[in-house]
């Protein structure tokens, strides 16, 4: 069982990274070792949160052991001097029986935990300072072949390199002038580590300052319907003013492409650049630049001016860029509109007498059995307009009493006598009943609620248009590798600051201890003891700063001065927005009826004329096997069987005509990919848009088109 608990931990954790990745990512459309990057960084981040409780759990029962191991050196002693002082004395001493130390059920056998720790450590490292930020520039690029890419990687990255390498040098500098210490390969690492998890806190506290508000804050607005719809429609108007300019972007950026494709012909040396640009464009304008080309018309450099190489480079960077912006747009706004729709729905069923949920438009898919025998109406009702509500606002408080034992507790923590910081107060009591299940427990939600506020934030921060991680498989390349660089920084200051708040880091609560196997990989902190002395314990505390200045909107309301709309409760421009959300989901909602009364005429037409329909194309198939059973042979009879057969009554006659004039009347469903403009391409067989070999699909390297 003591490797069970390990094996499994790092299953779950690969599944639950792969379904994040899966929810933001695209598995289709991505490049391979952005996938495996970001993958990669997620899972040993979340792998180090998962394991850390384990790991002290086992410290524990190693501290146990050794306290035996002194205090039966010490019986040892005791019980020489008292048989020595035996003669001399009729008094013997009291011996003090050894502890029973109860090994944890998730034990981890000596020697795996530290091999584990630097393999994961470092490896994470590696990520976060040196393949994800070449991966970013490298995906970022505009470049046609391997080879540009990784030159335009190399330039960008250089003054990326340099500003850490000079704070490096930095504290490698002071190491160096002062006079009680060596250089070596243990000191050099430990600055390694030391500057790492330095500039990780600096951003730590930022972000978990505005989570430990902001969770909870979110919990409690949500139970507010009202509240909640009102930030919905003014989301709606923000939405839609990206999206119109995210639209008319894609058709500045599409002209251009449709300039520089009349441009080049077929036989220009630069025309491969230009198929390569024109794959990545939507399928609706490749089809209309295809149309105006002409695939035999020869180029002529002394007449015309040619774009160059680098104009198409950047072209093509544009084109990536904005083809993702759209198509997020399209797809976040559907997702809002129906999040409007079903607050809207909550809101009008809240006075219902019959106690059922009725949703204004029927659900796109049929209903599963889940919805069918268990999240029935009834129970749907009672969910969405009592319950829900309570249980948000029972999560809200629940989590507001974390939050504020965590920010007492980065307060404390460097207390040791009194141990004023409650979660080491919560360990040490269990530490003294050897209740390993309730540390494992108590550990991992602490340290699961501190990454939930770090990680959450990181998920809604939004630095304009080149980080944002949105749902729905609509996170771009440059976006899931910038959170893995986020996560493989931030994870292991957090796991340092967690093992500060329980008093399990010897080198900031300086007590001799058994240390984790995750500190031993980390080395000694006094080396540079201004950071483990100070920074370390004193800068956590401005956490309480950032609270308060999160809990009363003071970033909001500076970005609302700069001219970024937020949202606001009091405000004329959050209401002229709200008016503007919700006139355009009153459209939407307008265009979603029309569409779906026409899929009802639609379903009206089959069952009204359907079976007449059948009837006629069966009584077809009927006369055409009686023709084929006919003996020719009776050339008469079967004349006069073929003139009664065909011939028409006069009474029968209206009825087909107006059978086959509703079907002609029937609408129809428009299907894109059957429709095709020219003629000429149907018949011959030519690619439809006007596309070259070159644009046709084929097996892609690992780095190509990243």
């Amino acid at each position: 069982m003591s490797g069970a608990a390990l094996g499994i931990e790092i299953v779950v954790v690969f599944f639950l990274a792969l379904f994040l990745l899966h929810r933001y990512g695209d598995f289709r459309k991505q490049q391979r070792m952005v996938l495996f990057g970001t993958l990669l960084a997620w899972y040993l981040c979340f792998l180090i949160v998962f394991i850390l409780p384990l790991d002290v759990s086992t410290t524990i029962y190693r501290q146990c052991k050794k306290d035996n191991e002194e205090r039966m050196a010490m019986l040892a002693v005791t019980a020489e001097f008292s048989n020595q002082t035996a003669a001399n004395s009729s008094v013997l001493p009291t011996k003090s029986s050894p502890k029973v130390c109860y090994k944890p059920w998730s034990y981890i056998p000596d020697g795996i935990m530290p091999v584990f720790w630097r393999v994961v450590y470092w490896t994470s490292q590696c990520l976060t300072w040196l393949l994800l930020p070449f991966m970013q520039s490298y995906a970022r690029s505009g470049g046609f072949s391997i080879t540009g890419k990784i030159k335009t990687a190399l330039i960008e990255n250089a003054i990326y390199y340099g500003t850490y390498l000079l704070i490096f040098g930095s504290l490698l500098i002071y190491v160096a002038v002062h006079p009680q210490w060596q250089l070596s390969w243990y000191e050099l690492q430990t600055i390694g580590i030391t500057a790492a998890n330095t500039w990780g806190l600096f951003l730590l506290v930022l972000l978990l300052g505005y989570g430990l508000v902001e969770i909870p804050r979110s919990y409690w607005n949500a139970s507010r319907r009202g509240h909640l719809l009102l930030k919905t429609y003014f989301k709606a108007a923000k939405l839609m003013t990206e999206k119109a300019d995210a639209e008319e972007n894609l058709e500045d950026i599409m002209e251009e492409v449709r300039k520089v494709s009349e441009s080049i012909k077929y036989n220009h040396p630069l025309r491969k650049y230009v198929d390569t640009i024109l794959r990545k464009c939507p399928v609706d304008y490749q089809e209309k630049m295809g149309r105006n080309m002409d695939d035999y018309e020869d180029f002529d450099d002394k007449q015309n001016t040619y774009p160059s190489e680098r104009s198409l480079e950047k072209l093509h960077k544009q084109v990536i860029y904005a083809v993702q912006r759209h198509n997020r747009t399209r797809v976040q706004w559907q997702i809002l509109l129906d999040q409007a729709l079903h607050l809207e729905d909550v809101a009008k069923n809240e006075t219902s007498s019959t106690h059922q949920f009725v949703h204004s438009f029927a659900p796109a898919e049929p209903p599963s059995w889940f919805s069918r025998y268990v999240y029935t109406p009834t129970v749907e009702w009672y969910w969405e307009c009592l319950l829900k509500q309570w249980f948000y606002r029972l999560l809200a408080v629940v989590l507001s009493l974390f939050s504020v034992a965590v920010v007492w507790s980065e307060c404390t923590f460097f207390s040791t006598r009194p141990v004023l910081s409650l979660f080491a107060v919560f360990i040490q009591l269990a530490e003294k009943d050897y209740n390993y299940l309730y540390i494992e427990m108590a550990c991992f939600i602490t340290i699961f609620f501190l990454c939930t506020c770090v990680y959450s934030t990181v998920f809604r921060i939004r630095v304009f248009n080149y980080y944002y991680l949105a749902s729905h498989h609509q996170t771009d390349a440059y976006s899931l590798q910038f959170s893995g660089m986020l996560f493989c920084r931030l994870t292991p200051p957090l796991c340092l600051n967690f093992l500060g708040l329980i008093h399990m880091d010897s080198a900031i609560s300086h007590q001799q201890k058994e240390q984790t196997a995750y500190t031993s990989i980390m080395g000694s902190m006094r080396v540079l003891s201004f950071i483990a002395n100070g920074f370390y314990i004193y800068y956590p505390m401005l956490i309480v700063i950032l609270c308060i200045a999160t809990y009363f909107s003071l970033g909001t309301r500076c970005l609302n001065l700069l001219g970024f709309q937020q949202f606001m409760g009091e405000n004329d421009m959050t209401s002229d927005l709200i008016d503007e959300g919700k006139e355009l989901i009153r459209r939407e909602k307008r265009k979603r009826q029309r569409v779906e009364d026409g899929e009802n005429r639609r379903r009206e037409w089959k069952e009204r004329y359907g079976n007449q329909r059948d009837d006629y194309v069966t009584r077809n198939r009927n006369t055409h096997s009686e023709l084929k059973e006919t003996n020719y042979g009776d050339t008469m009879n079967a004349s006069a069987n073929r003139q009664a057969r065909y011939s028409r009554p006069s009474n029968r006659s209206g009825d087909r005509d107006r059978i086959e004039l509703l079907q002609d009347a029937e609408p129809l469903d428009f299907n894109a990919e059957m429709l095709s403009d020219d003629p000429l391409e149907s018949e011959s067989g030519r690619h439809a848009g006007g596309r070259y070999l070159s644009m046709s699909s084929s097996r892609s390297r690992i780095f190509d088109d990243v």
